[in-house]
């Protein structure tokens, strides 16, 4: 069986190296490299283009699924899994929406990483066992054809939007962005405009309920 290379995508270290080492005792896997936050990821992607991208989906900076959009987008021969403790409908189809292969959940069992990269490999896509047909139907009956609402805005918007619901300052985010503040500014005029929102505390709301940062990304009060 051909080699399979994997990257690892996930902000805790201790994690990370949790699943290098069950990785690395697994015929035919090879872990390429390893990312702490989305920019890490897609850089490393261009760098080494695994066949896979095993990825949180709780990442900072440019989260998970943005990270999946893009890499989906930019590299098309590669496959993302994405691995995270969320199993309600809404995540699991942005997932799929954005190019997800797989879905797996934290809590699966060590044979069950191994069913879904093998998976994704062979050109299928593995969903955890837990994540029902039913989730996902009743996820497309309540938004229909019409787009998720994130959909409405432009890359850069999405990563104002989350860096701001992640508690950075203009002048961070225009760090973090290589912008100017006045275009960080007026990205966020514009957001709100379009978004019908006019404070931060909604547009927190707003993040979490799209599902562009977990509520346990959010900065302590």
């Amino acid at each position: 069986m051909k080699t399979a290379r994997v990257l690892l995508v996930d902000d805790h270290a201790l994690i990370r190296a949790g699943i290098r080492s069950l990785l690395e005792k697994m015929n035919s896997i090879e872990v390429v490299g390893e990312a702490g936050d989305g920019r890490e990821a897609l850089d490393l992607t261009k760098k080494h283009l695994p066949d896979v991208v095993l990825m949180d989906i709780a990442i900072p900076g440019l989260n998970g699924l943005e990270t999946l959009a893009r890499v989906s987008k930019e590299h098309s021969t590669v496959k993302v899994i994405i691995l995270s403790m969320h199993a309600n409908e809404e995540y699991v189809l942005r997932a799929l929406r954005a190019g997800a292969c797989g879905y797996l959940l934290k809590d699966a069992a060590v044979a069950e990483l191994e069913l879904a990269l093998r998976a994704v490999t062979r050109g299928e896509t593995y969903l955890s066992p837990r994540i029902s047909k039913n989730v996902i139907i009743s996820y497309l009956e309540h938004w229909g054809p019409e787009r998720p609402p994130q959909q409405n805005l432009t890359p850069r918007q999405r990563e104002i939007v989350q860096l701001i619901a992640e508690g950075k300052s203009t002048k961070e985010i225009a760090f973090l962005l290589n912008v100017s503040v006045k275009t960080v500014e007026a990205h966020r005029a514009q957001l709100m405009v379009r978004l019908g929102i006019h404070d931060v505390a909604s547009l927190v709301r707003y993040a979490i309920r799209v599902g562009l940062v977990p509520a346990e990304r959010l900065p302590e009060t």
